[in-house]
């Protein structure tokens, strides 16, 4: 029996810290010596952070990141190592994968299918690669490949295994939304039986900007079951020793072959046998994770990509403004989870029609979580507005605009609060309401970070719930989630004087906005004709203003922002 151990680094690198990135790339290469394993892969572009965007553009940081990468190489002692990081060749960049090996660079494999589409833009900076070297390592005939490459219908995967590799090496920067694990792993367990080959998917975790990656890696095996998945959202080097002895020669197919031509070269890479420096029984075992519940998946995201953007940017604490509602109540458990109870601040800023009820569930939410809250009246403030533009509201009735003013008071408030203490102020619209434009400019809306950006009212109250059955008690006070929603910036006011039921809004929303359906499709679905045009045209109408919000975590497979671009500038309209 030949034995292949294999390490899998999902590290959290930071997008431009070089030197960090690199410190965590060689603690893990490290730590995959001590444990006697023949290979450990990093994500791709884990030396560089993920995605760079147009710090690509920036000579000097390919270069910088170039020479950051012979020092890695040079401590790759009895271990070949998989590295992603930016490749210049000939004036054209490269999103590549290095193979270091007993302290050489033996190898590179540049990425051949760019992707760009969603958040994805390589296109705009890479060159697509040519060659799909398969390297014999220690007995092994391992493949390596990046990210979009094992998606390929026809691609890499299968030119190497008809080089009869028996181990394919994917490194990766996937961004999570939710549910997005169990299709990857449904697609690697057919990629790995229809080839007959071990298959090893290695991802990076953290936030960055509004992408969070989760993680995930898994290897497996030859008849596509899975032999080993590292945890969602955390560090970890996961190591699984793998059979190289079960994977078959692959036959030989001159059709598959001429097909393959197409797709690029392969060639074999003869890597010098390792003296390993650990030791072969210093196995970490690992079995894989149970799936998470859909509520702890997306929590634990939020979580995440709260904690890295602000940490990321060099902020220590936040400041939320606390209504009483079931927003701004989610924001705060999660600001909490993330950063630690002493680095989060509420502020409830009541009005002349903040109820009672609202202004104690503020106090009481604050008193669960252990965080301090001050009280700011804005009656003073909104009054003197009033008072000002007395004139030229002479004549007119009371409405948005009066409402409006108390929600841009608040915005100032916690802007000035952030400007004197440099507390990152932290937002609280859903993406239901962001959607409809059922939000303040200037108000609600200013801030640094709008972390349930991406989360439809429904699933607001759904990690409410679940964040109540954890813990065991009513953090989030029941009142809270039992209150119909409400801006309280009229008497007696409430969502639904403005928006259909977010139980009917959401359905609707997903399927305009995430799936690109037609009013026809959706009225079909079983919604009302007029209701569904209402929303559509709320959504089509308030692109300018989500344009002007700050930037939150993507939790669903298509974000505004980031997934979906619309034009702000845009007559076209569904009949």
């Amino acid at each position: 029996m030949r034995t292949f151990r294999l390490a899998m680094a999902q590290i959290n690198p930071t997008v431009g810290d070089l030197e960090g990135n690199s410190d965590a790339i060689l603690r893990f290469i490290r730590k995959a010596q001590t444990c006697g394993a023949d290979l450990v892969a990093f994500p791709e572009m884990s030396l560089s952070g993920y995605p760079p965007e147009d710090l690509l553009f920036k000579p000097q940081f390919i270069q910088d990141g170039l020479r950051r990468l012979q020092h890695i190489v040079a401590e790759t002692k009895g271990i070949t190592a998989v590295i992603g990081y930016v490749d210049a060749h000939r004036g054209h960049l490269h999103n590549s994968a290095a193979v270091a090996s007993d302290g050489k660079l033996v190898g590179n494999y540049n990425k051949i299918f760019l992707p760009n589409f969603g958040v994805f833009d390589e296109k705009r900076y890479f060159q697509p690669g040519w060659e799909c070297p398969v390297f014999v390592i220690n007995g092994a005939k391992v493949g390596v490949s990046i990210c979009e490459d094992i998606w390929a219908d026809l691609g890499p995967t299968e030119l190497q295994r008809a080089a009869q590799a028996q181990l394919i090496v994917n490194i990766n920067g996937s961004p999570y939304h939710e549910g997005k694990l169990a299709v990857r792993q449904r697609l690697l367990s057919k990629k790995a039986s229809r080839n007959g080959v071990f298959v090893s998917y290695t991802n990076m975790i953290g936030g960055q900007d509004e992408l969070v990656f989760d993680g995930g890696s898994m290897v497996l095996a030859p008849d596509g079951s899975l032999m080993a998945r590292g945890c969602q959202f955390e560090e970890e080097l996961v190591v699984v020793d793998l059979d190289l002895d079960i994977v078959d020669v692959p036959s030989e197919n001159d059709r598959l072959i001429e097909q393959l031509a197409k797709v690029g070269e392969a060639r074999t890479v003869q890597v010098a046998e390792l003296e390993k420096t650990g030791s072969q029984h210093a196995l970490i075992v690992h079995e894989h994770q149970a799936s998470r519940l859909k509520e702890e998946e997306v929590y634990a995201a939020l979580v995440l990509g709260t904690r890295d953007y602000v940490r990321k940017n060099g902020f220590h604490k936040t400041v939320i403004g606390l209504s009483g509602g079931i927003d701004s109540s989610l924001t705060a458990v999660i600001a909490v989870e993330a950063l630690g109870k002493e680095n989060v601040v509420g502020v409830s800023m009541p009005s002349r029609y903040s109820s009672e009820g609202s202004l104690n569930d503020a106090k009481l939410l604050a008193e669960n979580l252990g965080i301090e809250i001050e009280v700011v009246p804005i009656e003073s403030a909104f009054n003197a507005y009033l008072d000002m533009l007395k004139p030229q509201f002479q004549g007119t009735e009371h409405g948005t605009a009066e409402e409006n003013l108390q929600a841009r008071v608040r915005g100032v408030i916690l802007m000035a609060l952030s400007n004197k203490f440099g507390w990152l102020v932290l937002t609280t619209g859903n993406k239901s309401e962001l959607a409809t434009g059922y939000s303040t400019l200037y108000g609600d809306m200013a801030g640094g970070f709008a972390v349930i950006k991406d989360v439809p009212k429904t699933l607001v109250y759904e990690l409410s719930r679940y964040i109540n059955h954890v813990n065991g008690k009513s953090l989030i006070p029941q009142a809270v989630i039992n209150k119909p929603p409400s801006a309280e910036l009229r008497p007696n006011q409430t969502d639904q004087d403005s928006l259909p039921p977010y139980e009917i809004l959401d359905p609707i929303l997903r399927a305009y906005v995430e799936e690109d359906q037609s009013i026809s499709q959706i009225v079909k679905m079983g919604f009302d004709a007029e209701i569904v045009r209402q929303t559509i045209n709320l959504v089509d109408r308030n692109e300018y203003k989500r344009r002007q919000g700050p930037p939150g975590v993507k939790i669903t497979p298509r974000n505004f922002g980031r997934d979906r671009r619309m034009p702000i500038v845009n007559r076209y309209k569904q009949l």
